[in-house]
Order: C-alpha cells, then structure tokens, then sequence
C-alpha cells in the first residue's frame, strides 16, 4: 500500500530542467548480486509464493502460438536488488520482477519459465523469439513502442532517503533541498532534477546544495550512515531495499522515475504478437485479487503501485 504521496515539483524546476536535457532518464538501481539472508526479506529459493489463479478475462485473449506449449518464457536480467537478483543458491533468480512475471504467466493459464538473461541482450532474445516477454525494469518509452507491446505492472519511482535520526521529515518541493548535502548520480535524472531545483533556489537567495558523487555506492551508503550526507536520491526501488535491510535510513520524499513524465514499467513483447492484451487482463486480475500488492509490499514497493494496467501509455521521449 502507498505510504508516501508522490511530490508535486515546482514549475520552475520543470522548466529549468527540461532545458538541462532533451528527456528523462529514469535511472537505474544499484547492482547487487547474491547475498546472504538480510533482515527483511527472503533470499532464499524457496520463495513461498502464493499461486496467481487463471483470469477468465486473460485466458482468451493469449494467442495460439504462445499457449501450444503451456508455457510463458520470461527473460528476466538479475542484479538489482529487490527487483531482480539470485537466491542465496546462485541461481534461482528471485525479487519483484521475478514474482510479478510467476503471477502473470499463472493469470494467463501457463507455467511460468523464467529465463536469467544478460540486460544487453534482451532486445534481440526478444525479437528472436528466444523467449516471449521480457520482465526486468523495463520502462515505456516512445522509442520502445515502436519495436515493442508492453502491459504496464508499475510506475518507476525516486525516492528521498534521509538517516532515521535525521529532522528531516519531508522533501516534497524545490525548497527543502536548500542547503542539504545530497548524494546523486552523475548524469541521471534525478541530479538533472537537484540542479534544476538548486537554480531556483540560488535565485530565490536560498542557500545551494552540496552535490555529493561516489562512484562506489558502499562509499555514498556511509557517507548517507555515517551523518556526512543529509539525504540521498535516487531510485526508490534501491532505498527502499536498503531501509529494509540495514534500518538506518527512511524515506521522505518521492518523484515519478521520468520527473516530470510517469516513467510506467511494463512487461515487454514482440510488437503485435497479441500477448500484450493477454498480459494486461492477467496483471488486472492480480490486482483485483490483492496478490499484485502483496507481492509489491512483499519487496517493499508498495509505493510504485498501479491502479489498473495499461496497455502501450505514452512513454519517455527521446
């Protein structure tokens, strides 16, 4: 469930912003390989999930093609925790990914079959037939949609995380970053996001932020920890896996993934293959059977939730 209302950002900022780049870039979240159980969440293989039910609405619109075999094919790019990363075993790919691809294939009447591939290559597997969807983080974008079907399961989100102890209660607009000592990526939207902001204060006579750049993200989690940061930005599916799994941190702010577009994340097929239609009945029956949210609470993403899926939104432009 949302616990965190997504901000609305200055117009100013916006216009600054869009200025500072021709599009969004939604970022990416931190890599993050197998790892021991941390407090929080099951790392395990056995993941105890509980089975999506067949969607009537779903089961006739999946194509010929894809149900002779009984069998959905999944690729699935491991490394970013909680998305999608490997069990404690090395193998078993696991995360929010990897649960919302299980529920779906089980919507539409299939055994799922999940397929751990490189994020390179996914573009070609896909359009090769290698596999049929492609569930790994991917976001609409204009681009996209011209080679690319996608039934939407969630909405990109950057999140504002702060020290438990901090006073920082909420960042919910240009001002609240004013003199705060932030760690960002170089490069991606959210710092296109802070300087925006940053412009706008300074010419308000507020006081600049002190940007703040690791290259090792073990080294910007203790500047975060350690008090020599007031706050850090960036994807929230990466700060919510690290409050959970260290309690050292807490959210207080969140942006659309794309500031200022929606950055809507979907599952991903060949263009006209039909399996999209099929796709979007069976993600709206899990959320109308409530396993969608708990497989999103599950991970700690509760607050990049959907209302409903969507098939082909418009996306990020280029």
């Amino acid at each position: 469930m949302k616990s965190v209302s997504t901000l609305s950002w200055g117009t100013t900022s916006l216009v600054l912003a869009l200025s500072l780049s021709g599009c969004s870039d939604p970022g990416t979240t931190q890599s993050a390989a197998a790892a021991k159980e941390p407090s929080g969440f099951n790392l395990s293989p056995e993941q105890h999930r509980t089975p999506a039910d067949p969607v009537p609405a779903a089961l006739g619109r999946v194509p010929e093609s894809i149900k002779k075999d009984g069998k959905l094919s999944i690729a699935v790019a491991p490394g970013s925790a909680p998305l999608m990363l490997f069990a404690t075993d090395n193998k078993t790919v696991i995360g929010s990914e990897a649960d919302i691809a299980i529920g779906v294939a089980q919507s539409l009447g299939l055994e799922p079959e999940l397929i751990p591939v490189a994020w390179a290559d996914w573009p070609l597997g896909l359009e090769t037939g290698k596999y049929e969807a492609m569930a790994s983080n991917i976001t609409v974008t204009e681009a996209r949609k011209k080679k690319y079907d996608f039934a939407t399961y969630r909405e990109d989100k950057l999140g504002f995380y702060v020290p438990k102890d901090s006073k920082i209660t909420k960042i919910s607009e240009p001002k609240d970053v004013s003199g705060l000592r932030i760690v960002v990526g170089s490069g991606t939207n959210q710092e296109k996001i802070l300087l925006a902001s940053d412009e706008e204060n300074k010419a308000k006579g507020l006081k600049a932020v002190d940007f703040q750049y690791y290259d090792d993200d073990s080294l910007a989690t203790i500047a975060l920890n350690s008090g020599r940061a007031d706050a850090s930005f960036g994807p929230n599916a990466t700060g919510a896996y690290k409050a959970v799994t260290d309690s050292k941190t807490r959210l207080v702010g969140l942006l659309p993934g794309g500031w200022p577009q929606t950055a809507n994340i979907g599952l991903t097929v060949r263009k006209d293959s039909g399996l999209a239609e099929a796709a979007q009945a069976g993600i709206d029956g899990l959320i109308d059977a409530g396993l969608y949210q708990e497989i999103l609470d599950k991970w700690s993403l509760g607050d990049e939730s959907i209302e409903a899926s969507e098939l082909n939104p418009e996306g990020l432009k280029d």
